[in-house]
């Protein structure tokens, strides 16, 4: 049918849905009307980027409005922003695993509440790069976690739960062929490796903490190329389980930078 799934049978049992970290409802918004005919969501950390995002899209998609500021569908709250141009949502995820899982769990909402159809969700956004040159971009093939596997590990109640972070592979490849019209960015696919850390979780030597070498830093960063990786940030295993549970399309793809 490509509608967005909740795979929650609460929901049905409830007299509303508030999606508090939007600052949206099922009382208060008439969110059919108001993102039924969404069919791209591009998501990244930082809101001003989301915003420059959405300007740049109004004026590519030669929207009314194009060239003036967008307004944050989100603006009752501090924690995300929002913003829309035609049928592409831009959304922010802030930084890391717990803040963008929290936003997809109420976009995921959003989308169903809206009967959303045929929806695919991109995660824009910059990356650490490994063995490639600075300005690639990387398009995700699969995300995988700090031990080069392709799983995200939630803990639920006292259950540790593992579920898979395939994305889709035809939408990379469509990507790829879609760089070919973009001569400055060299653009491959890889892995992704997702991190719970900035710092010690990434290798680095400039931490609070740090209990490595460099020498150690470096032999785990050769093995982790071995296994396929290309780049590395924070977000991309939560990112590809829920959207893949969920029903949605989705791609992650980011921009190496020093």
């Amino acid at each position: 049918s490509g509608l967005v799934l909740v795979k929650n049978p609460h929901l049905d049992l409830m007299e509303e849905d508030i999606l508090y970290h939007l600052d949206l409802g099922t009382k208060t918004h008439n969110l059919p009307a108001m993102f039924g005919d969404i069919k791209f969501v591009c998501v990244g950390g930082s809101p001003n980027r989301m915003r420059a995002f959405a300007q740049f899209m109004r004026q590519e998609l030669g929207l009314a409005g194009a060239g003036e500021d967008v307004a944050d569908m989100c603006a009752g709250s501090d924690r995300y922003a929002m913003y829309r141009a035609g049928p592409v949502l831009s959304i922010s995820h802030g930084m890391g695993i717990p803040s963008i899982s929290i936003m997809l769990h109420e976009l995921i909402k959003l989308l169903h509440h809206a009967k959303c159809r045929d929806v695919t969700i991109i995660r824009i956004g910059t990356s650490g790069g490994l063995g490639i040159e600075a300005g690639t971009v990387v398009i995700t093939d699969t995300a995988v976690d700090s031990s080069f596997q392709p799983r995200f590990e939630q803990v639920v109640l006292d259950n540790v739960v593992v579920r898979s972070t395939e994305l889709d592979k035809d939408l990379a490849e469509e990507l790829l062929a879609c760089s070919r019209d973009i001569p400055d960015f060299p653009t491959l696919i890889g892995h992704t490796m997702c991190t719970y850390d900035f710092y010690e979780g990434q290798g680095r030597l400039d931490g609070a903490l740090c209990s490595f070498s460099s020498e150690k830093k470096l032999e785990y960063l050769r093995r982790a190329y071995d296994a396929g990786v290309r780049n590395i940030e924070m977000e991309s295993t939560a990112f590809a389980a829920l959207c893949g549970l969920c029903g949605l399309k989705g791609e992650s793809c980011h921009f190496y930078l020093l």
